[in-house]
């Protein structure tokens, strides 16, 4: 399996109808404390737009609801892991995606034989507090080793201006805030997915 090179992350459907028309192959919708009928009309909205544009939907955390509402992929950090049915997930076709930040997670991750790897923050990033600190480009290559031929994700603190240093292992960039974050993230991401050609 392939990943697009660019893997935007989202906190809402606005966003996925804002940028994913634009030319995302490659959405994660990632939502916070939300009702479950208000998570439900996010994934539906999302999903309908992404269908329409050929782009496929990861859904973090809620995995149930993925099932439910037929996504492409569900991303699960380790305590979601811990709590999710991953046969279920399999069983309805649904890819995985984990999140790892040290070795003890990455075995923890490879034990559940996901569909791909994240590993994260490469650099330092203002999304949220982590108790990791930067890994670096070093740590990439390190990871790549230990996957084999899995997909493995870099997020963390990215900008267009780092894109060739984590594709000369990582297979896609993970997103958020050099697009969100940006005054003009229409053009930002334009940008991304101009940088992002050479590996598409």
């Amino acid at each position: 399996m392939r990943l697009d090179p660019l893997y935007l992350i989202v906190d809402s459907s606005a966003w996925i109808e804002r940028l994913v028309p634009l030319g995302v192959k490659l959405v994660q919708l990632r939502i916070k404390d939300k009702d479950e009928f208000s998570l439900r009309q996010e994934i539906r909205a999302s999903k309908a737009i992404c269908e329409r544009h050929g782009c496929q939907l990861v859904v973090n955390d809620y995995w149930r609801l993925a099932i439910e509402e037929g996504c492409d992929f569900v991303h699960l950090g380790q305590e979601d892991l811990a709590r999710a049915d991953v046969t279920a997930i399999r069983r309805a076709g649904i890819r995985l995606g984990l999140s790892t930040h040290d070795d003890t997670e990455l075995k923890t991750a490879l034990a559940a034989e996901p569909d791909y790897v994240a590993l994260g923050p490469i650099y330092p990033t203002v999304l949220k507090i982590m108790k990791w600190p930067p890994q670096g480009l070093d740590r990439i290559a390190v990871w790549k080793q230990r996957v084999g031929t899995l997909p493995l994700v870099a997020i963390g603190g990215l900008t267009v201006e780092r894109a060739t240093g984590v594709f000369a292992q990582a297979q896609s960039a993970a997103v958020v805030t050099d697009i969100l974050g940006n005054p003009r993230p229409e053009v930002r991401l334009l940008k991304w997915l101009a940088a992002t050609a050479p590996w598409r």
